[in-house]
């Protein structure tokens, strides 16, 4: 027996609600007698002849100490989160009585959860894979409708089903070359060929929307970085104030005003974006502000998209030479600010360029449209429902991609049964990792350790 699985032995206690001040608090207990635990020191119905999934009302005391009235809820194994008895006890939320609480919980018997601790349980006694455990984690930090949606799909098995209808097929055809392997001696061939290439190209072309998907998962739980590029004066911590409808970047009417990235974050039509506002681009012979202006050039390489900002036919095609310089494929916003002081200078250029998106950053005007251009673009990105969030998963579905790719060299070259087999091992020992199928301690202590304490 491994050291986790002695630990799940225990009762475990922890606040679950956020520390501090409240109305309410929440502390879990959960393990083998915790329900008898609890009923030691709650006053009120005999907690163990309780139904499970029901709550009552009580007292909590502490020898004859009376320490708060509370509601108790009873979950019984296995219909409850971890999946083992389970007390949640509502309490006040003072910071005294909870830790009060808590301490009465130890003396009798409990230990304080470790980070994650809950989760990790529900984990190890099948309530739901590590990909959903992950998830959980997700959900918690989810702060846009987007990341929420994403952490809710791979919550319920989104990601899960997915994976593990990819690693079925390929068990499948793993178990025919390990049977030709037993009977080597005889020339056999019971996983033929050309059906094993045909399942493998299936895989990786399933495998590879998943991989592309990283980069907008990843941008939904942090923000989607947008860099705000163009030359001084062209109004672009105006637009960072519009945009975030506050005070955030100085401005003023003197040129190089701004000297180092500011950013902030805003949630638009349920995406996260993480804007970034920057030096104007120019030629100067000051220190600061030529610092300023490399990372200006920094923020743009790294940025998800580029909102090139300018006020003029001069600006506009000073945009065009640094747009030049982007990578290929890189995403970009071309928008056209002061349409209010030179109207005919928009009509002309917007007729030339008709993706060109036309502003009043400082009368709020057409940002609405600006809006829409963002939240277009990076919709666009998501190509389906299952949307890799986790560096963890991406990691291993590379390393799964490049298995199969060598299963398709050995098919193509002719090797033998037993370098195919172990290929394919490699592969499914990589699906394996992100659902948790093939797990180790170290792994789960990594991932749970990163969990807030009480779930």
């Amino acid at each position: 027996m491994n050291l986790t699985q002695i630990h799940q032995q225990d009762v475990i206690c922890a606040l679950a609600t956020p520390s501090g001040v409240g109305a309410i608090a929440v502390i879990r207990v959960s393990g083998l007698g915790a329900i008898s635990l609890v009923n030691a020191v709650f006053k009120g119905k005999n907690l163990e002849k309780a139904d499970t999934h029901t709550v009552h009302f009580g007292t909590i005391y502490a020898g004859e100490k009376l320490i708060d009235e509370v509601l108790v809820s009873v979950f019984k194994t296995p219909k409850s989160f971890t999946k083992e008895d389970s007390v949640e006890i509502s309490c006040h939320g003072s910071d005294y009585i909870i830790r009060q609480i808590l301490k009465l919980l130890v003396q009798k018997g409990a230990r304080i959860a470790k980070p994650g601790e809950f989760t990790q349980r529900a984990f190890l006694n099948g309530q739901f894979d590590l990909v959903q455990a992950e998830a959980v984690a997700d959900l918690i930090a989810a702060d846009s409708e987007a990341s929420h949606k994403t952490a809710l799909n791979q919550l319920r098995g989104g990601f899960s089903k997915k994976l593990s209808g990819l690693r079925t097929e390929l068990i499948h055809f793993a178990s025919l070359i390990e049977l030709e392997l037993d009977f080597g001696e005889e020339d056999v061939e019971f996983a033929g060929r050309e059906d094993l290439r045909i399942l493998i190209e299936a895989l990786q072309a399933a495998i590879a929307p998943l991989i592309e998907s990283f980069d907008y998962g990843n941008a939904l739980k942090e923000g989607v970085p947008v860099a705000i590029i163009g030359s001084p004066n062209v109004g672009k911590s105006t637009l960072l104030n519009a945009l975030l409808n506050e005070e955030k970047a100085i401005v003023t009417s003197v040129a190089g005003t701004t000297r180092d990235v500011i950013e902030d974050t805003i949630v638009l039509e349920g995406l996260k974006f993480r804007f970034i506002d920057t030096a104007g681009i120019r030629e100067t012979t000051d220190l600061v502000e030529s610092i300023g202006i490399e990372r200006s050039k920094a923020a743009m390489e790294k940025a998800d998209i580029v909102i090139f900002l300018f006020d003029g036919v001069e600006t506009f095609q000073e945009n065009e030479q640094l747009a030049s310089l982007l990578a290929p494929g890189k995403e970009i916003v071309w928008v056209m600010n002061k349409m209010d002081l030179h109207a005919a200078t928009a009509q002309s250029i917007q007729s030339q360029k008709p993706e060109v998106v036309l502003i009043s950053a400082q009368k709020q005007e057409g940002l609405e449209n600006l809006t829409l251009k963002l939240v277009t673009l990076v919709n666009q990105q998501a190509a389906n429902d299952t949307v890799v969030t986790n560096l963890r998963h991406y990691e291993h579905l590379i390393k799964t991609q490049d298995a199969l790719s060598d299963v398709l060299n050995g098919l193509a070259t002719g090797v033998t049964g037993d370098f195919l087999a172990q290929d394919i091992r490699l592969s499914l020992h990589h699906l394996g990792e992100i659902t948790g199928t093939i797990v180790t301690d170290d792994l789960l202590d990594n991932i749970f350790s990163k969990f807030c304490i009480g779930k």
